[in-house]
């Protein structure tokens, strides 16, 4: 009789399973520690979120599993392979940069945030999003999923008295649960077919369903890749998104800009590519018409945000998130098109590499201007050169990345990438959508950047930048002016054996 006792790689579960103590640590310490002392609580969640993206290092020389069947080393529940590796130093190193945010924030609440239930909150979600690249059977990738999500919910209405927090909180919540019910009766559906939950022996199963069951196999499908879409902000689950990111804590919206986005796409993938590529028929056509959706709407939702609006940069960004979710998705319907179907999600993971970079360090600018100018509107940025050249100067880097324009070589090197996934593919349709929409963007993000270097109304504000505020701000932007200058390096980073 074989054992059913098995032996737990410590090693490969290290980044999620570090996230999660370390919010624990933080729960119980939050006991014992006096109010003058709470901030301590901020730098040991950077400390160990530090240490979970440095233990993806000894990962990186060859794939590991666990949790695998007894009798059957070949089908486990957690890998850390290379796709996982990307996917986990994304999701970790922007917890990171938000994590710096988040100090500056919540000492500028003035107590509205309570810390000890802020980092342990935010330190669970991060656990959650680091767990999903890694889960290969459809149990796992539901359970981390709702363990990113859940904190998120309580993240958004932290912040004490404010309406709009709560009612932003309510609204993603409520939009949430419901898209997560529909995919969980989706993936009961492609079990009722399959008999399994795991990715890989889903692909094997599902080829061989009979005649009968086809429809079920299908339906099931579809219901399954609603939760992750609603994730990535996919037209028509985008609804939630603006009154959302301007309730919630700037830092929160910025981590649902990327981080969220990093659970849905991942969640999609491997929904998609690993467990159902037999069934390409179905979700190829449907995510090309979510992708082409999706930058529509988010496009123009953008393109119409009034400059003078209250909390109108926010929106612009959250706008802006909706339509970068559009591309995102490009590469992933090429992959059902597509003879070589990791060089598509390579793209795929390329792009959200530099989106996620330059993303964060434009929502630092604008964390750093809100402290200030507590309405944020995009009207308010009018002048920064004048008052902040080095902060007006790397926002203006951000936002031509994020169009895709010189100085932004990374932009445009990404999106390059993703119109060449949809190109190979066959679908030149969906390349024009997608041109069409770069240029949409192209008015907002430079009408943004033009504000920038014009003369201040009265006399310039004075930004002073707190020394967490300062490392983000740096971060990101060291960041993406190297990948600027060696855009090659993220195509080399994502195009090895990604499955």
């Amino acid at each position: 009789m074989s054992s059913l006792v098995q032996s737990v790689d410590w090693l490969a579960i290290a980044p999620p399973v570090i996230a999660a103590l370390v919010g624990l640590a933080v729960l119980v310490a939050d006991l014992f520690v006096g109010e003058a002392r709470k901030p301590l609580l901020g730098w040991l969640a950077v400390t160990g979120l530090a240490a979970a993206t440095l233990m993806l290092l000894p990962l990186l020389d060859a794939d590991r599993s666990t949790f695998c069947l007894v009798g059957d080393p070949g089908v486990c529940s957690y890998t850390a392979d290379r796709f996982t590796l990307v996917i986990q130093f994304l999701v970790l190193g922007g917890a990171l940069l938000t994590a710096l945010l988040s100090v500056t924030a919540l000492k500028d609440a003035d107590k509205r945030l309570p810390e000890g239930e802020y980092w342990f909150l935010f330190l669970s979600s991060v656990a959650g999003a680091a767990l999903l690249p890694a889960s290969r059977d459809l149990a796992t990738l539901v359970v981390a999923l709702e363990v990113a999500s859940l904190p998120a919910f309580a993240l958004v209405g932290l912040r004490h008295g404010d309406r709009k927090s709560s009612e932003a909180a309510l609204k993603f919540f409520l939009s949430s649960v419901t898209a997560t019910a529909v995919s969980l009766l989706g993936i009961s559906f492609v079990y009722a077919v399959t008999g399994t939950l795991h990715l890989t022996l889903v692909a094997e199963r599902v080829q061989t369903v009979d005649g009968q069951l086809h429809t079920l196999a299908q339906t099931g499908v579809v219901l399954t890749l609603v939760g992750f879409a609603f994730k990535t902000a996919a037209v028509p689950f985008h609804f939630w998104v603006p009154d959302t990111y301007v309730g919630a804590p700037l830092p929160i919206a910025a981590y649902l800009s990327v981080i969220g986005k990093a659970v849905g796409f991942t969640g999609l993938i491997l929904v998609t590519v690993v467990a159902l590529p037999s069934y390409a028929e179905v979700w190829g056509p449907a995510l090309a018409a979510l992708a082409a959706l999706t930058m529509t709407v988010g496009n123009v939702g953008a393109l119409g945000q009034q400059a003078a609006r209250a909390y109108s940069a926010v929106r612009l960004l959250a706008w802006s998130s909706v339509g970068q979710a559009g591309y995102l998705l490009v590469p992933i319907a090429a992959a059902a098109y597509s003879g070589d179907a990791e060089k598509s999600i390579g793209s795929t993971l390329a792009y959200a590499l530099m989106y996620g970079a330059v993303n964060l360090g434009t929502f630092a600018v604008a964390a750093l201007v809100g402290r200030t100018k507590a309405l944020n509107r995009v009207s308010d940025y009018r002048g920064l050169y004048a008052s902040s050249p080095l902060t007006a100067l790397l926002l203006a880097f951000f936002l031509l990345c994020l169009a895709g324009l010189p100085p932004g070589i990374i932009g445009l090197f990404a999106k390059v990438t993703v119109f060449s996934a949809a190109v190979d593919a066959g679908l030149g349709w969906l390349a024009v959508v997608m041109a069409v929409n770069v240029v949409i963007a192209l008015v907002y993000y430079l009408r943004w950047t033009a504000l920038l270097f014009r003369a201040p109304d009265g006399e310039p504000a004075v930004h002073r930048v707190p020394v967490p505020l300062t490392a983000a701000i740096a971060l990101t932007g060291v960041l993406g002016i190297a990948l600027s200058g060696a855009p090659q390096l993220i195509l080399r980073f994502t195009d090895t054996g990604l499955f």
